[in-house]
């Protein structure tokens, strides 16, 4: 608890004009989570809470940017901005119900401390990935600026965040697309034990926006009238101009990354000399000092929080504990989606599974108008496939975006999109790329609602596969890297019907949707396809052939490569199901042919170890054994790489194999 006046503030302040009541509320607002910090240190220690995560000492960078910012503004805080959310209003027997993993808590009990988002007080809590939310900022900002709302976003980041390429990739998009962001770099001299010196080589962090060709400052984060009257000028400047800014604040963690690390590593004259400029007891003399504080109305403020925070921890700790089941778990990883059928016209035309995209994007974009496309060259080029060839002149680019080669940061852009009432989607040139949007994929689109009840509404478009000789790089198929992904959706259509139905209904479903395009498909593959707009539900296999003696189950190329064989074999006995959609799974289907036909085969051009294709087959084992006249069959790509050269790429995928694979399980 703070015990007095210092001797003399060690810190400079400049009141301005200034108001005492506003000078008051600062000071409150700044005590308010230092006193909820110093309870929940005694708390920790008698066991009650599992971890704490202080920010005592850096209280001033979180209420003087919270109060210089508008209420319908997003903040996204991390670990130490109690402040953010105490100066949000959010009643504290919720907070301390998040902290126990309480139902009136924000993420019925499935993730703890500050790692939640609120829409109703428009925060929105960070990853353990740390990075990843510098990109959110991006998108929530993209929203505003293309609804022309004159509003930003404030992002928080550690001086050890800013060494993670997130970092870089979301202030090269901010700076790109003059972007409404605060980015806010709370430079408090370790990442968990590693000094400054040992995360970077720059003098100050603020040097970084030079390289951007972004504004930046370096303000005293101990120092709250110039946070507060600094961060209220540069965002009137923000909202009359939008642009990135990027502050790094100077300010010292006054206690151990998280309170089990304790601070021993530190230099004891280091945190001697940072005490001494503690931000609310300097503050608070200096009201004094200035006739604004009085020791009454200071115990005032000390009485009327200490028993908001008792009267809070009470109805925390009265609550019972969180109770769920299965239902209700798995329930909560998609948001609700009502599919709706539109039926496709008569009239057709034949077209390629390219065009079959391109049209679906283009009327999904006439439909949505909340929707922003966005990928590498997508825009003037049309995109290396040119699939998007003149959509930039009939919806212009603002919604039509190039991209920088940043496929993270973009990936938590479309997230941002989302947060803000909008739709997404991402192209990654070639599915290969995707490695470089990894993170945000599994750890963000893919969790976030079953986190905070926030859906991800971003389809991820994925040209993928081989037999083109592209060599390691642009060939994979990589689909199994997300089915087993909860939270994700996965589709992967053989024909241009398919793919127009399905990517449209992509576009309507607000979950996060990895959309896989076959590139050998793009231009080999015609079919009549309906003009007009239609859709297909997920979930829904289709069968290709009818046939009696074996079951042949494959998506993709795979479904080509199964009838040409079929045609080769002049075999009409196979029963031929085309997936269409990975997650969901038509299951029954799949089920019903192999109970029909005793024999199943499994075909996918993916490596066959840990491959989506063995999945079926243990699922096929364990629903369908009574009725199995063979061992189920898995047919699929070498365990190597995909090389470059044909004969050896020939080599590499499994068509040469499936012949004599389907002889055998025939002949079993």
């Amino acid at each position: 608890m703070l015990t007095g006046k210092t001797k003399s503030p060690a810190i400079d302040y400049h009141k301005k004009d200034l108001s005492n009541e506003i000078l008051l509320d600062l000071y409150a607002s700044m005590l308010k989570p230092r006193m909820i910090e110093e309870k929940m240190l005694i708390l920790l220690r008698q066991g009650k809470i599992s971890k704490w995560f202080s920010g005592i000492g850096q209280e001033a960078i979180s209420v003087g940017v919270t109060r210089a910012m508008q209420n319908d503004e997003y903040i996204l805080p991390m670990h130490r901005n109690l402040g953010v959310f105490t100066s949000r209003n959010i009643p504290l027997n919720r907070l301390f119900s998040q902290w126990q993993g309480k139902a009136s808590g924000f993420t019925k009990g499935r993730d703890r401390s500050f790692h939640f988002g609120t829409q109703e007080y428009k925060i929105v809590g960070m990853i353990s990935h740390l990075g990843p939310q510098l990109g959110v900022a991006d998108g929530i900002s993209l929203a505003h600026k293309l609804r022309k709302e004159n509003k930003l976003s404030a992002v928080f980041t550690g001086e050890g965040g800013t060494s993670e390429g997130d970092f870089h990739e979301a202030l090269n998009i901010a700076a790109v697309w003059d972007l409404p962001v605060l980015f806010c770099i709370e430079n408090n001299g370790y990442g968990l034990s590693t000094p400054t010196e040992e995360q970077y080589r720059c003098k100050d962090l603020a040097e970084r926006g030079a390289g951007y060709g972004i504004e930046s400052h370096i303000i005293d984060g101990n120092n709250i009238l110039e946070i507060f009257s600094r961060i209220s000028e540069i965002t009137d400047s923000i909202r009359e101009n939008p642009k990135p800014v990027l502050i790094e604040f100077k300010t010292f963690r006054m206690r151990g990354h998280e309170e089990a690390s304790g601070t021993k590593y530190v230099p004891q004259e280091l945190m001697e000399e940072w005490e001494k400029k503690d931000p609310i007891m300097n503050y608070e003399q200096y009201l004094f000092e200035e006739g604004i504080l009085t020791e009454a109305k200071k115990e005032e403020f000390v009485s009327s929080i200490s028993k908001e925070i008792e009267e809070n921890l009470k109805l925390a700790f009265d609550e019972s504990g969180i109770e769920s089941n299965v239902n209700n778990e798995l329930n909560d990883i998609y948001e609700d989606f009502k599919y709706q059928e539109v039926s496709p016209s008569l009239k057709t035309e034949n077209i390629r599974f390219v065009d079959a995209v391109s049209q679906a994007l283009k009327e999904s974009v006439r439909k949505h108008n909340n929707l922003v496309l966005m990928g590498q060259d997508i825009a003037d080029y049309g995109g290396v496939f040119k699939i998007t060839e003149g959509f930039m002149e009939e919806f212009g680019r603002e919604r039509i975006r190039n991209t920088p080669i940043c496929e993270s940061a973009v990936v938590g852009t479309a997230m941002g999109l989302s947060i803000n009432g909008m739709k997404a989607m991402v192209e990654m040139q070639f599915s290969d790329f995707v490695s470089s949007g990894f993170n945000p994929i599994v750890n963000y689109l893919a969790k976030v609602k079953y986190r905070w009840n926030q859906n991800a509404d971003v389809v991820l478009r994925m040209p993928c596969g081989g037999g083109v000789g592209a060599g390691p790089f642009h060939s994979q198929t990589n689909e199994a890297w997300f089915t087993k992904i909860p939270g994700l959706k996965v589709v992967y259509p053989a024909f241009p019907y398919d793919a127009k139905g399905l990517l449209n209904t992509a576009f309507n479903d607000p979950n996060p949707v990895m959309f896989f395009e076959h590139k050998a498909l793009y231009r080999s593959v015609r079919q009549d396809v309906p003009v007009d707009y239609y859709t297909l539900p997920f979930g829904k296999a289709s069968r290709i052939k009818e046939g009696s003696e074996v079951s042949i189950i494959t998506y993709g190329a795979g479904v080509h490569w199964a009838l040409e064989v079929l045609g080769e074999m002049d075999y009409d006995k196979a029963d031929l199901i085309d997936l269409r959609s990975l997650q969901p799974l038509d299951i029954d289907t799949i089920c019903e042919s192999v109970t029909k036909t005793g024999k199943a085969l499994v075909l996918t051009e993916d490596s066959l170890f840990g491959s989506f294709a063995s999945e079926i087959a243990a699922m096929i084992s364990e629903n369908c054994f009574e009725s199995l006249d063979a061992p189920v069959a898995r047919v699929g790509s070498l365990e190597t790489p995909i090389p470059f050269a044909q004969n050896l790429e020939k080599q590499y995928l499994p068509i040469d194999r499936l012949h004599k694979k389907l002889q055998d399980l025939i002949e079993y």
